[in-house]
């Protein structure tokens, strides 16, 4: 966490959304679980009977976006995709409550009770970019998990963000709880008096582009988790299954490609290059365009020109996030040399290795630093929903306070009780 700057003692926020959002988070503090999953439970049959509403606004978005565009897929929402937020928000109201939970407990000698609890944040700020199903995600689990959040996305995603903070707004009237408990910004200016609402919001996310991240590092006044921007890679090691290695890579690369966790670069060991073109023909049969470096660039031109470039030219440079079908390959002479290439290009999102050999496979989980390590499975799998967390608020890929698919637990903070008898310090 970036603790830009602490909120003890501050003045109040002269941002009016976020001092009525602090208002509300004191109402959403005295609820029941009980009461929040019955909003989280009819917010997921509003979404289901207003599918068609939400559609409609979505079409606007999309209709301002170009298809080839990557962010294409992150904002479409399809009949699908919403009975799956549906879903989801049952999920995370069928979860147990993350607040009150005893986290320590302890008697000190002069009779002194300490127990620490979970509590709420109180308000936590999300910016994201073109990703309406944002809203779903961060609403519910901040709902469920105490806060009331602020959300400023993108301008692509304005009419679908819209159109369900009202949905979440008509549920929450329903229930006599305040609509400030989920606000809407949609303006650039918002964004930085958000940044600057120090003693008031207490946690900013941003969710999207390692640019959006950077820019609200650099200028918030609030605490900021980072969250997000993934630059991935697969091994597959001397010792690796060819049968396991084909569908993993094809998987991580493929499933969802705008997403953080897909691949974007295949680092292969040189024993096995006479596997390449075996690995890589049903990543081209999907018309996914590869950087091969020096090592890897003949075998793959040979079987497909069009769809091989060398690494290093004007967007296949090692390290991009691609969010697209376009990737590279990095040919290595050892396991060291492909820790070497990730320690170096990663960004500590996820990493994974295909390998038969118990001793690489421990040597990769221990020794790459990345929230999310993988053996013999695809990085499509990091994801909150995946980890049975019901949904997740963002992928941290910084280590203080969480890491990793956040969700329940990983936006609640602690206080210390401490009961006594009258007891006082010598």
């Amino acid at each position: 966490m970036t603790a830009n700057a602490s909120t003890s003692g501050s003045c109040p926020s002269v941002f009016p959304a976020a001092n009525a959002t602090r208002s509300a988070a004191k109402a959403l503090a005295r609820l029941t679980d009980d009461e929040r999953n019955a909003v989280l439970i009819d917010l997921a049959e509003a979404t289901e009977t207003h599918i068609a509403e939400l559609l409609a606004a979505n079409a606007l978005d999309l209709a301002r976006m170009d298809q080839a565009d990557p962010r294409y897929d992150r904002l479409q929402l399809t009949e699908s995709r919403l009975q799956d937020i549906a879903a989801d928000l049952r999920k995370v109201a069928s979860l147990p409550s993350p607040l009150g939970r005893t986290l320590k407990h302890s008697i000190l000698p002069n009779g002194l009770e300490l127990t620490r609890v979970s509590v709420p944040f109180g308000v936590i700020g999300i910016i994201f970019e073109a990703r309406p199903n944002v809203c779903f995600d961060c609403f519910s689990l901040c709902f469920k998990a105490g806060s009331a959040c602020i959300l400023k996305g993108g301008s692509d995603a304005k009419d679908s963000c819209t159109a369900i903070v009202a949905l979440i707004h008509d549920v929450l009237r329903h229930h006599d709880i305040p609509t400030d408990a989920v606000q809407l910004l949609t303006s650039h200016e918002d964004t930085d008096r958000l940044l600057k609402a120090h003693g008031t919001v207490d946690l900013i996310i941003p969710r999207g582009s390692s640019r959006l991240i950077n820019y609200v590092r650099e200028h918030a006044q609030v605490p900021v988790i980072e969250t997000g921007a993934g630059v991935v890679h697969c091994y597959v090691d001397r010792a690796a299954d060819l049968e396991k290695a084909i569908p993993i890579v094809v998987n991580a690369k493929t499933r969802r490609v705008s997403v953080c966790n897909a691949l974007d670069c295949l680092i292969i060991h040189c024993d096995r290059l006479n596997d390449l073109p075996k690995i890589c023909q049903p990543l081209f049969d999907k018309n996914v365009f590869i950087d091969a470096d020096d090592k890897a660039y003949n075998i793959l031109q040979a079987i497909a020109p069009s769809l091989t470039g060398r690494a290093g030219g004007e967007s296949g440079a090692f390290g991009t996030e691609y969010l697209s079908l376009r990737m590279a390959v990095k040919v290595v002479d050892s396991l060291d040399e492909a820790l070497e290439h990730i320690a170096r290009y990663g960004s500590g999102h996820s990493e994974s290795i295909v390998t038969e050999d118990a001793e690489a496979a421990r040597r990769f989980l221990t020794e790459v630093d990345a929230a999310c390590v993988y053996h013999n499975v695809p990085t499509s799998f990091t994801d909150g929903g995946q980890f049975g967390l019901g949904a997740e608020i963002g992928i941290s890929t910084q280590k203080l306070h969480a890491r990793g698919p956040m969700a329940l637990e990983e936006i609640t903070t602690y206080k210390w009780l401490i009961r006594g008898n009258g007891q006082i310090r010598p």
